[in-house]
């Protein structure tokens, strides 16, 4: 039960024009403001993890691009083809949303546990045939051709992202590392510009996770689709991501490539606290005065709380192995009673 705890490199953006950008969102519920001018930009090509404590409003900002919300204030613009014209998605319906191209997944898994996963991943799929209730219903030769189509695309889909051999399966079935994949599966099937992932790691063990940065890269690189990622585990994000942007409390208090923000002293205040980057503001003296880089210098438990470092994954790798090895040990055990019971 063990599995290789590498990080995966981040790939490199082309550093292009942005395709998704908001500019001033607010967004309020009665007197509480979950958003308060928040700006962000997804450059065209890229990963972009947004961050921040539980609360920061990062589920927001997805739900207002995506139109399941509606800000009271700012702007949503999406750019489908380089050098194109903006479209504005304030305002719009999540499936106009998603037709534009802008696709997502969910931080609680949203699958039709009823079906199965091919039937899953072919309604998203289907989403982008044109053909009319009375086609479907007199089975013209066309629609049957676009339903083929459909069919065809959802299994490469399903094997891009490793399910292949399950597509009879029920959904609710599947391991819940495969029911992740497959909500990125059906993501995809609709062909976006734009993958919006919210928490995709939330509930995985370290296997699985390795595997799904491996995914989230080849979806990235490999389909030349530009993602927006919320995660909280920052091993996944400092693994893929390209920048960082990091809120709390509805505003964006730091944004910057992932060396950036594991120094900025705002977001160790966030998720530590105000001593923690009283801390860091003192060893960034230290460091200045020994002529030290300042990440040297900053407590170790205030780096490894906020960016934990790769000895933490090979102790759980450790961990793993010790299981098994004590779960051998009781098999033996057990083996070795029933032949002296014989």
């Amino acid at each position: 039960m063990t599995a290789s705890t590498e990080t995966v490199p981040a790939g490199t953006a082309t550093g292009g024009e942005p395709v998704l950008r908001a500019q001033g969102v607010t967004l309020r519920f009665g007197g509480l403001t979950s958003l308060d001018q928040v700006s962000l930009e997804l450059r065209r090509g890229e990963i972009l993890a947004v961050i921040g404590p539980n609360g920061a409003g990062k589920t927001s900002l997805f739900n207002c691009l995506t139109g399941v919300y509606l800000p009271q204030q700012g702007s949503i613009d999406f750019q489908a083809e380089p050098g194109g014209s903006w479209l504005s998605l304030r305002g719009r319906k999540p499936h106009l949303v998603n037709r534009a191209g802008v696709s997502r997944t969910f931080q609680n898994i949203r699958l039709f546990n009823a079906l199965t996963v091919l039937e899953n991943v072919q309604i998203a799929a289907e989403t982008r045939v044109s053909s009319g209730p009375v086609g479907v219903m007199l089975g013209l030769p066309q629609n049957n051709k676009a339903a083929r189509s459909a069919r065809h695309h959802s299994r490469e889909m399903l094997e891009f992202v490793g399910l292949r051999g399950k597509e009879s399966l029920i959904a609710s079935g599947l391991s819940y590392g495969d029911q992740r994949r497959l909500e990125i599966a059906r993501a995809l099937a609709s062909d976006p510009q734009v993958l919006l992932l919210d928490e995709p790691a939330a509930g995985t063990n370290p296997s699985e996770k390795l595997g799904l940065a491996q995914l989230i890269q080849r979806v990235n690189t490999e389909l030349g689709i530009s993602i927006l990622l919320i995660e909280h585990d920052m091993r996944l994000v400092m693994s893929v991501a390209n920048r960082i942007t990091v809120l709390n409390f509805g505003k964006v208090i730091a944004s910057g490539s992932p060396a950036e923000v594991q120094q900025n002293p705002a977001v160790i205040e966030a998720y530590l606290g105000s001593g923690a980057a009283e801390e860091l503001a003192a060893a960034e003296g230290d460091a200045g005065d020994a002529g030290d880089p300042v990440i040297a210098a900053v407590p170790e438990q205030v780096v490894r709380d906020v960016v934990p470092e790769p000895a933490a994954a090979d102790e759980a790798a450790d961990a793993d192995q010790a299981v098994d090895a004590e779960a051998a040990d009781v098999a033996d055990a057990s083996d070795a009673d029933e032949e002296g019971s014989k």
